[in-house]
């Protein structure tokens, strides 16, 4: 019994202190530039000051973080909390054969083990046939019952009615999201709203029979409709599109983010930059699913693999806003900066992944209160072991992390 206490308490986290905390890295990525000697100010929930030399009050906590870079906390781009790797369990059998009851067990688990890995916001794109789940646990999480990172979700995404899974010709099965289309879909944006939905998902193709390509599955028309609904509510819309059709009518119906984007060329990515349309490209979930097929990770990598590569590349060259986010669940939760090494394995910079994952997911999903190490914003922080800007995989190196103020993890 006190073997089981002591475990419990060394899971909780620490009580934003009542003192300010000097917090001493050797060096400090502040979402988009690199300073060494800074220290962080934390007072309460918040950062009160960042920069060298700081004036520090009396009965201030100071704590030494040396041969470690603070950073801001990570903020995924691409989650699904509710889901876990495929390789362990089919996303068919998740959908049709788990409860909610042991998802969301299971997603409690895997909330923890983000915030862990030093991602304290996840934008969660969708239940994945586990209803409107997502509510609840991002509750419990800001309630503070269970630890886990601040959570922007999306409910259940919208699908067109045949479009999605699972299938099956002989019997209707129950679908991972919400079935509407036409006059409906504005309907159904509404309801997802009204249930909690801080994002609206569409899916903009998929593939319509198994072993087929992916196709459009919305009009341009459609998803402008959708898009107006959600944007009246001041809610942000993010469309699974693959194809460059279905990329194309979403960014001209003004969608925020398109997701996925492998098929994209370089005449849609232009398109896509002049209307300021963000693209999540979720290296990390492509690279899983060729492993779970034989891949062993070395070069040269699968001819899906290097085709987002390429796509991915076409979307920097054209100056398309970057999300960082690896759609994490189809891979391990805990694991998601290798979302960030497989953007940089396929041609961005070390600084650009950071930006990526902090100042510029924050400006993308319009979270003024975090990404950036300033005064007022939230004390969301993580320290790694080295400076990733000489050794990305330094991301992967926790050694420290913080949320609005309260230390959840020091080694």
């Amino acid at each position: 019994m006190r073997a089981l206490i002591a475990s419990l308490i060394a899971l909780a986290p620490l009580p934003a202190s009542a003192t300010p905390m000097l917090l001493q890295p050797d060096r400090v990525w502040d979402g988009e530039a690199m300073h060494s000697g800074w220290q962080v100010l934390v007072d309460g929930t918040r950062i009160v000051a960042a920069g060298p030399q700081l004036p520090v009050p009396a009965g201030t906590q100071r704590i030494a973080l040396p041969g470690q870079t603070l950073l801001p906390g990570f903020i995924e781009g691409h989650s699904h909390l509710l889901l876990h790797p495929y390789d362990k369990t089919p996303w068919d059998d998740q959908v049709l054969k788990e409860s909610q009851a042991y998802r969301v067990a299971r997603a409690v688990v895997h909330a923890r083990a983000t915030l862990m890995a030093g991602f304290t916001t996840v934008r969660d794109l969708g239940s994945e046939g586990a209803g409107t789940a997502d509510v609840g646990l991002k509750r419990a999480i800001d309630e503070g019952h269970v630890p886990g990172p601040r959570m922007i979700i999306a409910t259940r995404a919208l699908v067109a009615p045949g479009s999605y899974a699972p299938k099956n010709d002989a019997w209707a099965v129950p679908q991972g999201a919400e079935e509407a289309d036409g006059p409906d879909l504005v309907s159904a944006v509404r309801r997802q709203i009204g249930a909690g939905a801080d994002v609206v998902k569409l899916y903009g193709d998929y593939r319509w029979r198994p072993g087929e390509g992916s196709r459009p599955t919305y009009g341009q028309a459609e998803i402008a409709a959708a898009v107006a609904a959600a944007h009246d509510a001041g809610r942000p819309v993010a469309v699974h599109a693959n194809t460059a059709e279905a990329m194309r009518r979403a960014s001209a119906a003004g969608a925020d983010v398109i997701e996925h984007g492998g098929e994209g060329d370089a005449a849609t990515f232009a398109l896509m930059a002049k209307n300021r349309t963000g693209l999540c490209p979720t290296l990390a979930a492509g690279e899983a699913i060729a492993r779970y097929r034989g891949w062993n990770g070395q070069e040269p990598a699968p001819a899906d693999v290097q085709a987002d590569r390429a796509a991915f590349r076409l979307a920097m060259q054209a100056g398309v806003p970057i999300c960082m986010g690896g759609d994490v669940g189809v891979f391990a939760h805990g694991e998601n900066a290798r979302e960030m090494l497989a953007m940089a394995s396929a041609g961005m910079s070390a600084a650009g992944v950071l930006t990526a994952a902090t100042a510029g997911n924050a400006r993308m999903f319009a979270l003024a209160d975090r990404g950036r190490i300033a005064p007022g914003l939230l004390a969301d922080l993580v320290a790694v072991a080295g400076d990733p800007l000489a050794d990305l995989a330094a991301v992967m190196r926790v050694r420290f992390v913080m949320k609005g103020g309260e230390t959840v993890r020091r080694d």
